[in-house]
């Protein structure tokens, strides 16, 4: 009797997307930004996660546009979307439970609706697309500014976070999503709590683990990012780990960084270089990169050694055409 061949494993829809993707994927761009463009009011602590209650089909649409523009990954509207936020609305757990997985639903159906009418286009322009459920910080639903300090306060606990994060991580789990996007991560803390939490929960989907940066060098708390992805390194469940809502003018740097610290796939999609005041609830005037340099950074972070690479606050449709186009004539 023989021995039976071992079976080689499965590649996972991120790896198969980046083989199709020519090795950099794209991942889509400011949503809230988006959303003010058609006119929505979102200036509220659930910030995007508004539009699940008041405009649905808005999001939908905001999801399509970014798939037009090129996204191969979109990001669900969740980010601000938290059990907590939505009950202070006078909703019950089961409506908010309902508009967690919402987020998810709408991304899909915005996703599955673009590939039906692209798929076998002449040029094969398009990749079949993969929706991220967007995990925000503990900092994001408390909407003070703290994703940018990573301060919490001293009786924010490991066991505090990770009970913070666990029933929304089971809700978007449920609801189907392809990814995980665990984002704008301050702290070394919250970051344990979220691995910690996948390897508890047992989660089978592929995550990624962003943080902020507000001085280029080191997580907002600043804690070293090498010690942050030493917990991270750890983990099976976590395939990708970078930055997001950063200045792009930092990326550079800490994609170098990153190479030397983990041997993960790297995920970088900054804001525009504005500065958002988490007390005022504004943009500060400042210094900003325009479409044509997020084009021209793009095949700069991707030769670095980033993998996905997107948008974030304040980026647009436009921006994601401009990266798209940017690493599809790199892979060409």
């Amino acid at each position: 009797m023989g021995l039976e061949k071992e079976v080689p494993p499965q590649p996972t829809l991120l790896e198969d997307l980046l083989a199709k993707a020519g090795g950099c994927a794209v991942i889509d761009g400011g949503f809230a930004t988006q959303l003010e463009t058609h006119g929505a009011s979102i200036n509220d602590p659930l910030w995007s996660a508004l539009c699940l209650i008041k405009d649905p089909d808005l999001i939908k649409k905001v999801h399509l546009e970014y798939l037009e523009a090129g996204a191969d990954i979109i990001v669900t509207s969740s980010y601000q979307a938290t059990l907590p936020g939505f009950l202070s609305r006078g909703l019950s757990v089961e409506e908010a439970e309902s508009l967690l997985k919402k987020s998810v639903r709408l991304a899909v159906e915005a996703r599955d609706e673009f590939w039906d009418t692209v798929k076998g286009s002449p040029g094969d322009e398009y990749n079949r697309g993969l929706v991220a459920a967007s995990i925000g910080s503990y900092g994001a639903y408390l909407a003070d500014g703290s994703e940018y300090s990573g301060w919490y306060g001293e009786d924010v606990t490991l066991e505090k976070l990770k009970d913070f994060h666990r029933r929304r991580l089971q809700v978007l789990v449920e609801a189907g999503p392809d990814l995980l996007a665990f984002e704008t991560i301050p702290n070394k803390l919250e970051a344990q709590a979220c691995v910690e939490l996948l390897e508890e929960e047992e989660i089978g989907i592929p995550s990624w683990i962003c943080f902020s940066s507000v001085d280029g060098q080191n997580a907002p708390s600043g804690e070293s990012f090498k010690d942050c992805l030493d917990v991270i390194n750890k983990s099976s469940r976590v395939p990708a780990v970078g930055i997001n809502c950063a200045p792009p003018q930092f990326v550079e740097n800490l994609i170098s960084k990153f190479q030397e610290w983990t041997q993960k796939l790297i995920v970088v999609y900054p804001n525009s270089g504005e500065v958002w005041d988490g007390r005022a609830k504004r943009w500060l005037p400042s210094a900003c990169f325009g479409d044509d340099k997020f084009e021209l950074c793009a095949k700069r972070w991707h030769k670095l050694g980033a993998s996905l690479i997107g948008g974030c606050c304040r980026t647009t449709p436009a921006t994601v055409t401009g990266i798209s186009k940017a690493l599809k004539e790199r892979s060409s």
